[in-house]
């Protein structure tokens, strides 16, 4: 396989897998009985702003999309007073509990790992509670063990498709080395990068995690491969509502030596599942109450950590009939950019106004930030910011 050109890749990283795709999706992985599902009902129903017209739904049983509240939005509600509200959204895929030998098709092993293959990056749930009314698969809750079961567990798949792919790759070098020498260099380049990946994973470490060793060449060939170890992970651990309240609990020290040992800069985010699911049932008055008498709600610095963690960011449009946050992949030039609103957006693209929405709210209006000067005016080599405001400019589209 050729390696992808430079281009298709937005950022430096393994984990920009589906190139320019926004349909990003974050799957909820952990060992049976920890709480995902439980944290998946929480996020489903994760929705407390006053009624609007939210692209929010159950796609399916296991699939759902979640809205990131944002204050910036917030305020372009009071400044535009619009009929129509779309708020940022993120899909979350719940997928079932992996068991040890799950690489190799143990309990529905294969299945799951299919799952986890489907999504763009991974929240790890991780148990930190006993409870004798909650079986735990191994005996006694162990959130390391656990941790530690699947990731070499993924770490396994990876190393059996690559070993897959290394074959199937020897089997091409005849083919190559007749054809001309420069396939044959394209060749043997490919596999020394496949041979660099499987040392790696061999030696017990993930992909995600050798971004200082990994070469441009060696990126590319991780974007077309899409491992599971290349994933980007967070950590949400669920505790008793008691050691969520007090932040005090036995597994979080020996959790973080770990996280911090084998992902390191992976954010963990404490939480309680079983407080947020009730939360999730009262009215948005009672919501705002108990986050103040009893603790805050951990589920949107969740999402907007999965959000920024798969390298998503919002531009905003609005006016009087709607303001919408549109999600985009960090990097996105401004036609591409505009493209996600509509195809001919980004094929007609004459240029951007831009301006920033903290910028506004500080001036107060359109026309003070006219006047400063800080309404601009980009053109097709211009990288969208997170927090855009954009009006686009678009031609004709030649029939």
């Amino acid at each position: 396989m050729a390696p992808k050109k430079k281009t298709d890749a937005v950022e430096k990283g393994p984990w920009m897998l589906g190139k320019f795709s926004t349909s990003l999706k974050v799957g909820l992985v952990g060992a049976p009985n920890v709480g995902k599902s439980t944290l998946y009902n929480a996020l489903s129903k994760s929705h407390h702003s006053e009624a609007a017209n939210y692209p929010f739904c159950t796609i399916n049983p296991s699939e759902t999309k979640v809205i990131m509240e944002d204050a910036r939005v917030d305020w372009l509600i009071e400044f535009a007073k619009p009929k129509n509200i779309v708020k940022a959204h993120l899909s979350i895929v719940d997928i079932a509990g992996l068991i040890k030998g799950a690489s190799t098709g143990a309990g529905l092993g294969n299945a799951f790992l299919s799952h986890i293959n489907a999504v763009d990056g991974i929240i790890h749930v991780m148990r930190a509670f006993e409870d004798d009314d909650v079986i735990h698969h191994d005996d006694k809750p162990n959130p390391v063990a656990d941790i530690e079961m699947i990731c070499s567990e993924l770490r396994i798949k990876d190393t059996s498709m690559l070993k897959g792919m290394r074959e199937a790759h020897n089997k091409q070098r005849a083919s190559k080395a007749t054809k001309s020498p420069a396939a044959l260099k394209a060749w043997e380049i490919e596999l020394a990068c496949i041979d660099k990946f499987l040392a790696w994973l061999e030696s017990g470490k993930d992909i995600r995690n050798g971004m200082d060793d990994w070469s441009t060449t060696d990126i590319e060939y991780l974007n077309e491969y899409a491992l599971l170890t290349a994933k980007p992970v967070m950590f949400a651990i669920n505790l008793s509502f008691t050691d969520y309240q007090r932040k005090k609990n036995k597994f979080l020290k020996p959790i973080f030596d770990w996280v911090n040992a084998n992902a390191k800069g992976s954010m963990m985010i404490p939480y309680c599942g079983s407080y947020e699911e009730e939360m999730q049932e009262l009215e948005p008055a009672d919501f705002i109450k108990r986050e103040a008498d009893d603790a805050p709600s951990a589920l949107q610095k969740m999402i907007r950590q999965a959000f920024t963690m798969v390298n998503l960011q919002n531009f905003f449009t609005f006016g009087p009939d709607e303001v919408r946050a549109w999600n985009i992949r960090r990097g996105f030039l401004a036609p591409k950019a505009g493209g996600v609103i509509h195809g001919d957006f980004e094929k007609a693209f004459i240029m951007a106004e831009v301006m920033a929405v903290d910028e506004l709210k500080e001036a107060g209006s359109v026309a003070a930030m006219k006047e400063k000067g800080r309404w601009r005016q980009e053109g097709k080599n211009y990288e969208v910011k997170d927090g855009d405001c954009i009006e686009f400019k678009v031609g004709q589209i030649k029939k």
